[in-house]
Parts: C-alpha cells; sequence; structure tokens
C-alpha cells in the first residue's frame, strides 16, 4: 500500500524526487483519517517554504487539517485539479492527488522511509 521509493513525515505528508524537483502531497492513512475531502487550500506558485511550515489546507467532512511541507523549497507547480476535484486525494493519494511540486536544493532529511512510516502509523 505504501511506495517504497516515497518518504513521509510524522505528520503523514509523503514526497518523491521526480527529475529536478520533487512531488508532495498527504498519505493514504491521512486521507483516511479526513474522510471525504470538500476543499484544498492550495498555496501560491513561487511561494518558499521550510520544512514543517504549513504549505496547503485540506478540508474534509469530518475536519479542516493543515498540510506541511516535508521538505524545504520554493513551490513550482500545484494540482490546480483539486480546486474542482479535491476528492482525487481520497481516490488517488500517491497520484492524481498530488498536492505541490516543490524545487529544493536543501538535502532531504528527517524523513521516513515506508518501512519506518509504517511502523508510525500501526502504532497510531
Amino acid at each position: 500500500m505504501l511506495p517504497q521509493d516515497f518518504q513521509y513525515t510524522r505528520s503523514h505528508e509523503w514526497v518523491k524526487e521526480d527529475g529536478e524537483c520533487f512531488i508532495a502531497g498527504i498519505t493514504f492513512f491521512a486521507q483516511e483519517q479526513l474522510g471525504d475531502i470538500t476543499f484544498v487550500e492550495l498555496p501560491e506558485v513561487g511561494k518558499l517554504v521550510e520544512q514543517g511550515d504549513e504549505m496547503a489546507v485540506v478540508e474534509s467532512v469530518k475536519a479542516a487539517s493543515e498540510i506541511y511541507a516535508p521538505i524545504s523549497g520554493e513551490i513550482i507547480a500545484v494540482n490546480t485539479d483539486l480546486e474542482d476535484t479535491p476528492e482525487l486525494i481520497n481516490e488517488d493519494p500517491f497520484g492524481k492527488g498530488w498536492i505541490i511540486r516543490i524545487k529544493s536544493s536543501a538535502t532531504v532529511s528527517n524523513l521516513l522511509s515506508a518501512d519506518e512510516y509504517a511502523q508510525l502509523i500501526q502504532g497510531d
């Protein structure tokens, strides 16, 4: 269920290297906890974020939840498909439900492997 080539945060975001940038979103576990997603507040393209900064907000039938940047860098693209179909995060959180593309020159650190993340969520 967890893609092995992704890295994960303790706050349930994922990040994957994609050429010269990274793609990020929320995990299957996170979207499952939120329930049906009804709205996504996307960040501005060009915004600089530090690892752990709020980068987006996801609203569901249960709650609104801040989404945090898994790495530091510049947001170079957002998934505008989520504006009209936020449920893509529920349907395909590791694919069509991506949230941002980020360009980072920082070393990626403090992230979990798929196995480490699996252990984290099994303990939740």
